[in-house]
């Protein structure tokens, strides 16, 4: 759902790929490579092409890595089908293109165009699950009973074909109407259940607005959107896929997972002070996931304390192991083991991961080129996820800059999100101040002055530099 847009100037985005030192070009035995491989398609050793699969995407991706099949199971329950890209088909060991994404590490999205994790004749074309094209693909099928549990798992390599592109705003339109189509017409039933389920466990969803560029003309549009509900179904179909991949490779006692801490004790109890202020309602027997799944996050108090709330989601990594099994293989977001698997066109690890899922559910030896890049893989993806969140933010920061360039001095209606911790005595003193976010351009900055959390204010821009990526308020 779009909240709030504005229309920005033309930004060249060129200095920023330059900063991140994004490559430009593919080398030309790793372009090769890809293209031969595009020209000569796998032939997975099952046909399941006479399942009507059909993807869920933003309207403009073309690089499509999941196709899905949802159904009723006979005497009750439901039945997954998760198709997933199957890349390592597509990709030769030692080979050129390999080292080439062991470079790249994961696609990373600017406004005026990606920078792919493979070449587009793979990554848009001949590995990407398009409709109306047989696909190589892993596919997962995920037995439930009616409450959500898993009660199976298979896995196998077979031959698909997506019926349709869908895109978000569509099928959110569709459900709203009651005219979901077949494939796809039990997402709200399903992932009610598994969004339940992971509340019970404790699992915790930050349902911020996020900024996004879309192009408008010669121009740029800043947009702020909230996830429509139909997003936050497919997103459990995901989840569910990683943790029957977790439970695979930790009964396997090898893999990657994706993990990240608990909530710490002291951060429930900062948050919980911060809820009545915030005029948030916090029943002593519900955790802090099912405090913020009842918030309507364009509230300025409940975005104030779903901001607030970032501070339980710290620590994300990738964890190997071979042998022994980790010490915390628990992701504290979705509150069990874990891991990446559904986006191998677009994150590297997932094609390593989901080979020795393979491996392990066919009760195969895990191939040694997959087992021996597991150790190397938290590193690489660590440093990508940096080089990805800077991209994403720098661009936003750009054309925040742009939009307000000219508005130095006029005073703007806000909401405060955030408020700086007082000093410790170990930091550098720094004025008072916050972050805020402006009603109108959907604009999210730093803020001078003595800010009431969650309140309301009436803010003055101070800076707006495009070069910097810097704007500044203050407290009017």
């Amino acid at each position: 759902m779009v909240i709030r847009r504005v229309l920005a100037p033309r930004i060249d985005f060129g200095a920023l790929r330059r900063e991140l030192g994004l490559p430009e070009e593919f080398p030309a035995d790793a372009q090769r490579e890809a293209d031969e491989a595009a020209a000569a398609p796998p032939q997975p050793p099952v046909d399941r092409t006479d399942i009507p699969f059909v993807t869920v995407d933003p309207a403009t991706s073309r690089d499509l890595d999941q196709a899905m099949h949802l159904a009723r199971r006979p005497g009750g329950g439901y039945r997954v089908r998760y198709a997933i890209a199957d890349v390592a088909e597509h990709v030769t060991p030692g080979g050129a293109l390999e080292a080439e994404t062991w470079r790249r590490g994961q696609t990373i999205y600017l406004p005026d165009g990606n920078v792919p994790l493979h070449p587009r004749t793979l990554s848009e074309g001949a590995a990407s699950l398009l409709p109306d094209d047989d696909r190589a693909a892993v596919l997962w099928t995920i037995d439930l009973d009616a409450d959500g549990g898993t009660v199976a798992v298979e896995l196998e390599r077979a031959l698909v074909r997506s019926r349709a592109k869908l895109d978000y705003a569509g099928v959110q339109a569709a459900a709203e109407s009651g005219r979901l189509p077949d494939p796809i017409a039990l997402l709200p039933e399903i992932g009610d259940r598994l969004t339940a389920r992971g509340l019970r466990r404790g699992a915790i969803n930050l349902p911020l607005p996020e900024q996004d560029l879309e192009p408008d003309g010669e121009g740029w549009q800043l947009v702020l959107r909230a996830p429509v509900p139909m997003e936050e179904h497919n997103a459990q179909i995901s989840l569910l896929t990683g943790m029957a991949a977790a439970d695979i490779m930790l009964a396997g006692r090898v893999g990657l997972l994706r993990t990240m801490p608990a909530p710490k004790p002291e951060a429930v109890q900062r948050l919980r002070a911060a809820a009545a202020p915030l005029g948030v309602h916090w029943p002593d027997d519900v955790g802090p996931g099912q405090v913020i799944a009842g918030l309507d996050a364009a509230q300025p108090r409940a975005a104030a304390f779903i901001d607030q709330a970032a501070e339980l989601m710290r620590g994300a990594a990738y964890t190997a192991f071979d042998g022994e099994l980790p010490e915390r293989p628990e992701h504290g977001g979705v509150a069990a083991a874990y891991a990446h698997v559904t986006a191998p066109l677009r994150r590297l690890a997932d094609r390593y991961a989901t080979e020795v899922c393979l491996a392990l559910h066919a009760g195969q030896p895990v191939p040694d080129w997959a087992r021996a890049a597991l150790p190397r893989l938290p590193e690489v993806m660590a440093s990508t996820d940096r080089t990805a969140s800077a991209a994403a933010r720098g661009a936003v920061e750009l054309a925040e800059a742009a939009v307000l360039e000219h508005r130095v001095g006029e005073t703007f209606d806000a909401a405060v999100l955030d408020v700086d911790a007082p000093p410790n005595g170990k930091s550098r003193p720094r004025p008072p101040g916050g972050t805020v976010a402006l009603d109108a351009p959907p604009v999210r900055a730093r803020c001078l002055g003595q800010l009431p959390l969650g309140e309301r204010v009436r803010v003055r821009l101070v800076t707006a530099d495009p070069a910097a990526r810097t704007v500044l308020f203050e407290l009017a």
